[in-house]
């Protein structure tokens, strides 16, 4: 069993691609997968399942991964002893849902690599409610989640900034033309929102309950573009946070409803896994995403 074989174990269980896996170690596809594939026999077990064109870890893969990382990241910590912490190099996986990795990431990625373009970033979108498993897995080193406070035993979870979450309709649906808006205007309409399993379309269906309004008619999508594009063209109210319509608003293409949310609190939360090492590039990025969101938090309340 070879160093090279564990770190390319490593990236493609980060990657979920062998051809994106090859990229980042700079080998040819063909490389990896003998690799794999030699690393496979010598455990006599398959650590993946090619299920189509998707690659997933198999049961055995995910539990040799977690030891893994463990060697792995002892020998980050050796190297990092005897290097310059100011040239970092390596590799640093992130995941993030759809919404942050739009609206929130790319000036924190952009900034972290200015800093350190030695390093290789992996991002990988996950499901909101997948994230907290990817830490568990080893898959990645750091999350991003939309979530209420989060209280966990097993993960280091820090809140960086509170997000709104507004109604937003098209300028001339008739909501819009409502000074105040009742219970009972809502009759009749329909919602644009994420599917079951979200975590803001759990407190979106929880704060109805509590108002005593079940006759609502949705229409559910996977991301926030969909949700938006609809809402334009008059096909519903949709319900997203102002950072994901700001263009649209300043546009003209989509307008707030005055309609409040109460006990609706979400935040945008940075995670990691207790029991990781933290290595000088960890660090500096989780101090590059505080950066930024700090100047987030300042424009916000000017």
């Amino acid at each position: 069993m070879e160093l090279r074989q564990l770190i390319t174990f490593r990236t493609v269980a980060s990657t979920l691609n062998f051809s994106r896996a090859a990229e980042v170690l700079n080998y040819v596809p063909s490389n990896v997968t003998m690799q794999i594939k030699a690393l496979e026999d010598e455990l006599g077990v398959r650590l993946f399942d090619r299920l189509g064109k998707q690659l997933v870890l198999t049961t055995a893969g995910k539990r040799f991964l977690t030891h893994i990382q463990i060697v792995l990241n002892k020998l980050d910590e050796a190297r990092s002893v005897v290097h310059d912490n100011e040239n970092l190099s390596g590799t640093l996986t992130i995941s993030a849902n759809e919404v942050l990795c739009a609206y929130r990431l790319p000036v924190v990625f952009q900034l972290f690599r200015s800093r350190y373009p030695g390093v290789r970033l992996i991002f990988r979108s996950v499901p909101n409610q997948e994230l907290k498993q990817t830490l568990f897995e080893g898959t990645a080193d750091v999350v991003f989640m939309l979530d209420e406070t989060i209280l966990s035993t097993g993960l280091t979870v820090e809140p960086l900034l509170e997000e709104t979450f507004r109604f937003f309709v098209a300028p001339d649906h008739r909501l819009a033309k409502l000074p105040v808006l009742q219970q009972e205007d809502f009759h009749g309409e329909v919602f644009l929102v994420n599917e079951k399993g979200c975590t803001y379309r759990t407190m979106f269906d929880r704060s109805f309950e509590k108002k005593g309004i079940d006759d609502i008619t949705y229409l559910e999508f996977q991301n926030a573009e969909a949700i938006k594009q609809c809402a334009i063209t008059r096909i519903g109210i949709a319900f997203l946070p102002e950072i994901t319509v700001k263009a649209e608003v300043e546009r003209g293409e989509l307008v707030a409803l005055p309609w409040q949310i109460p006990d609706l609190h979400v935040y945008t939360h940075m995670a990691w896994h207790k029991d990781k090492w933290l290595s000088p590039i960890i660090l500096s990025f989780i101090e590059a995403a505080r950066e930024v969101i700090t100047i987030e938090e300042e424009n916000k309340t000017v």
